[in-house]
């Protein structure tokens, strides 16, 4: 874990209970006289605390520097993603945001089912507890929208990524795809897009829709 996440992070003393008091002194073995870095993940600081104090159930951190220390992909990208099973979202989701993903919009689709359901708060601690792990400095954006026509409306610049015999993305510059859902896409929703907004990939394999997401943030964010 490269930093803990507070949301008074930046405070001039701070004091640890709960799960955080658990996982830095039982798990991570820390004690007092130790250095910790906290991130509240709004100001892009960092914020360096010497643990001051320490008992069984409360710790007391003492702030020593604040420093700017923004951590994040060197592109932008932003995916369009028609709802999958919510499990399946979740599998990958560390990934995605460990490659520098900018936010996610997740589209009902034609050919998504209805009765999935996102539990955003759910996602938000798998993104916190990814976002300590990789070091990452701004959280993941998450939103919903009811239907692919509406996102093309907000976001007119995006490309559907689809079968294409010559136009592939590792050949294009976009900030926002669009990946369908198992099943692909419905042919009202090809038709939203001109034929050069749509680019694939150079194989013959057909991906799942979770790994077409890691497929596409790798081929452009790494």
């Amino acid at each position: 874990m490269l930093y803990l996440y507070l949301k008074t992070a930046g405070e001039s003393s701070l004091r640890l209970t709960g799960d955080e008091h658990r996982y830095i002194f039982k798990v991570r073995r820390h004690k007092a006289g130790d250095t910790l870095y906290l991130r509240n993940l709004e100001d892009g600081l960092i914020h360096r605390y010497l643990v001051d104090s320490i008992d069984k159930k409360i710790a007391t951190l003492m702030l020593q520097e604040s420093m700017a220390m923004e951590i994040k992909a060197a592109k932008k990208l932003h995916l369009g993603w028609c709802l999958i099973d919510p499990k399946n979202i979740e599998k990958v989701l560390p990934s995605l945001n460990e490659m520098g993903v900018e936010k996610i919009t997740f589209i009902y689709c034609k050919r998504s089912q209805k009765s999935y359901k996102l539990d955003f708060k759910r996602l938000e601690k798998i993104l916190l507890n990814s976002s300590q792990q990789s070091g990452r400095s701004q959280m993941m954006q998450l939103e919903m929208v009811e239907d692919l026509k509406t996102f093309i409306t907000q976001y007119p610049e995006s490309k559907m990524l689809n079968f294409s015999e010559n136009n592939f993305v590792s050949q294009r510059i976009f900030d926002t795809i669009v990946i369908g859902c198992e099943g692909g896409f419905h042919e009202e929703e090809v038709a939203l897009f001109k034929a050069e907004d749509i680019v694939g990939f150079d194989i013959p394999l057909v991906l799942k829709s979770e790994s077409a997401a890691c497929a596409v943030a790798s081929k452009t964010l790494l």
